[in-house]
């Protein structure tokens, strides 16, 4: 947004925060409690027992399934204990809260726990307009939850309360101007640098498809000394769906290609850390692509940790559009630094 208009809806959004009376804010919305049931994926490269695709080794994944009507359209997740509990948001204004379990080959088993609770404004309404509530990138720190929205175009952040999550506390400034953000091509990455990195820990945002007059992608940092946008070079025509931080400092991104032709495609590319940078053009290699002979469909959201034997881990999550030709998977491989 421009930073007038952007500073003018800041102050307003504080006030009604401040005005909204505190017994209706404080009632949120009921919390809805979903049973998954998850078959579990042994082979992602269907008819081939094949694990290893360049540095990503598969390990298991599940197709999850369940007679809740508002179950589904999983854009984001975030790991809250990593591998196990988690965070997501669903573009149809939904928070969802969970844990994987994994079986005694580490191999994820099922899903348990799985909650949804629908987003609410300022004064703790349910919020049913889907172009005010399309979330789409998440991450997690120090009990805080910062969403990006499409559409109705914002960062906001929230403070993370799995019995009962309210209106957020504040929305940032986003640095890249309104009117170069596509309606429906918005910020579908927001994710927390490397704590120890350039950017000390700083949130940085990269869009799905909002292009420049060169044809990258607009991303920015948004918090510390280094703030700026930035943009990340489009490579064909993949657009990104999610991304985070590696340990070492390098952004992996979540890409998405659909085309009635062939379907669906994923890919998996590993941005070099000092790429992302201020008035820059970020760019890396391919890790992995992966096209309809996998077991993938409409890859949204992606997280990285790191599990107890000290495996360097990649989840992936997909959105079924609540499309009863689609599905919502969860996948998971390691990433060989080697």
């Amino acid at each position: 947004m421009s930073f007038s208009r952007g500073r003018a809806r800041r102050t307003l959004f504080a006030c009604v925060l401040a005005c909204a009376s505190p017994a209706i804010a404080a009632a949120g919305t009921p919390v809805e409690t979903v049973e998954i049931s998850a078959r579990p994926i042994s082979q992602v490269h269907i008819g081939r027992d094949e694990t290893r695709f360049g540095p990503l080794e598969f390990v298991g994944g599940l197709e999850m399934t369940s007679p809740t009507r508002d179950f589904g359209a999983l854009s984001a997740f975030r790991f809250l204990k990593p591998g196990e509990d988690f965070i997501g948001v669903a573009d149809t204004g939904f928070w969802f809260f969970g844990t994987i379990t994994h079986d005694a080959g580490k191999r994820p088993s099922a899903v348990t726990n799985f909650r949804m609770q629908q987003m609410v404004d300022a004064s703790g309404r349910p919020i049913d307009r889907k172009w005010e509530v399309d979330a789409e990138g998440l991450a997690v720190k120090d009990g805080i939850a910062t969403v990006s929205f499409e559409r109705d175009q914002r960062v906001a952040q929230f403070k993370i309360d799995p019995d009962n999550m309210k209106a957020p506390v504040r929305q940032l400034d986003y640095q890249v101007p309104a009117e170069e953000l596509r309606q429906n091509r918005g910020f579908e990455t927001v994710t927390h640098a490397n704590s120890y990195g350039q950017h000390a820990g700083s949130l940085v945002v990269v869009s799905e498809r909002s292009l420049d007059k060169a044809g990258n992608v607009y991303a920015a940092v948004i918090e510390g000394p280094h703030k700026g946008v930035f943009t990340v070079r489009r490579d064909g025509d993949f657009d990104i769906t999610d991304g985070a931080f590696l340990p070492d400092g390098d952004l992996l991104l979540l890409e998405r290609s659909f085309s009635i032709a062939r379907g669906v495609k994923m890919r998996l590319r590993r941005i070099y850390g000092e790429s992302v940078a201020k008035g820059a053009v970020a760019d890396g290699p391919v890790l992995m692509e992966a096209d309809m002979g996998y077991q993938i469909d409409n890859m949204e959201g992606l997280d990285v940790w790191t599990r107890d034997d000290g495996a360097l881990m990649v989840s992936l999550v997909s959105d079924d559009n609540h499309s009863i030709l689609q599905r919502n998977l969860y996948l998971e491989f390691i990433l060989h630094q080697d």
